[in-house]
């Protein structure tokens, strides 16, 4: 590798703009060298905007493969192409950063794991929201035992009325599903992390789609198309693990509920418990009287780097980049968002057959 890891951006849509380009052109360590986009001017903007001089643009990602010339591919494509796109990437020699969801069903992670294994190729999924102060802060609760065994969580990802009604999102065949795929992936994630158990046993799912078919309805990102909303509005998930533990999964883009938050966990252990409903806060009882304290994370810590405040989408790319330079596991590990879109494919699929599904091949029947 060269003194600077050189990256190719594949989808220059929403998240590169928003995330992926700036985060890492903040890296002093890499260089953006090409760029791919269906719409060769977005691919374009993208190059003149964040890419090294000479930066070379596309709008088929098998042609940039082809022609090579970097060592990190960043996939920023709608979830249907991140299972192809990342095995492609893997086998022309390539380290893999893909946006979150892993992939839109299990069978497409699967190929995307056994690739990362058949290369020794690095491939992470980009869950920003581990990097978050709160987030560490807690981690490091969990990993200390200061929760005891954690067994019954909450993975919240709500929203009162936040459709997303740009790009595909609403679009089935795209995105695999709607909030439960989008956001609640991200809660799920989360909260795996924390308890460190990616064994399920059963899941039990319902979705919903009792509010996307009204016209003028209150929305943050403005009036969503009736006649394109194809995904569900809400969905929720009752999970079991292997070991007893119990977490609920709930997440929405239109609920009627007057309290809602995004990619935030609640924790029960044996010694105390967690939640992020208000700021990070730990209950439990000590000398016989409990307690309550709100962690203030304001300063210090984790967010800050080098002398500079530095946010969770900057800490992602950061520890990304040296994962690969030291040749160590990146945070996220392919592993375990596999378990994660394994219980968002079972949470689909019970709320379609009415049925549980069970990890171990038996039935409810």
């Amino acid at each position: 590798m060269s003194n600077k890891l050189k990256i190719a951006i594949i989808g220059c849509g929403g998240i590169s703009n928003g995330k992926h380009m700036p985060s890492l052109s903040r890296q002093a360590d890499a260089e953006m060298v090409a760029f791919c986009d269906i719409i060769e001017e977005r691919a374009q903007e993208a190059a003149t905007k964040y890419g090294a001089e000479g930066a070379a643009v596309y709008t088929d990602f098998r042609e940039m493969l082809k022609d090579g010339g970097f060592d990190v591919v960043h996939v920023c494509t709608p979830n249907d192409s991140h299972s192809e796109i990342t095995v492609a990437a893997l086998e022309a020699g390539n380290h893999v950063m893909c946006e979150k969801p892993m992939a839109k069903t299990t069978a497409q992670a699967q190929e995307m794991l056994d690739a990362a294994k058949r290369t020794g190729k690095k491939l992470s999924i980009a869950y920003q929201n581990r990097y978050r102060s709160d987030s560490e802060y807690l981690k490091a609760m969990c990993e200390n035992g200061e929760l005891g065994d954690i067994y019954f969580a909450k993975a919240i990802a709500l929203r009162r009325r936040a459709v997303p009604t740009w790009g595909v999102f609403l679009d089935e065949e795209k995105q695999g599903g709607g909030p439960l795929i989008d956001i609640g992936t991200h809660a799920l994630d989360l909260t795996l992390w924390m308890m460190d158990n990616y064994k399920p046993r059963s899941v039990v799912g319902s979705t919903f789609h009792k509010l996307g078919d009204r016209k003028d309805a209150g929305n943050a990102f403005g009036q969503w198309d009736p006649e394109e909303f194809k995904v569900e509005d809400s969905a929720f998930g009752f999970i079991t693990m292997e070991n007893g533990a119990t977490i609920v999964l709930e997440s929405s883009w239109a609920l009627n509920v007057a309290e809602y938050g995004e990619a935030k966990t609640l924790l029960a252990g044996t010694e105390a418990g967690a939640d992020m409903t208000n700021g990070l806060r730990i209950n439990g009882d000590r000398g016989g009287r409990l307690y309550e304290t709100k962690v203030d994370l304001s300063s210090g810590g984790v967010a800050f780097y080098s002398g500079g405040q530095e946010d969770a989408s900057d800490r992602e790319a950061r520890l990304w980049l040296e994962a690969i330079r030291e040749d160590k596991e990146p945070v996220v590990k392919p592993e375990q968002a596999f378990v994660v879109t394994q219980i968002l494919e079972a949470v689909y699929e019970s709320a379609r057959t009415g049925r549980a599904v069970y990890f171990d091949g038996t039935s409810d029947n």
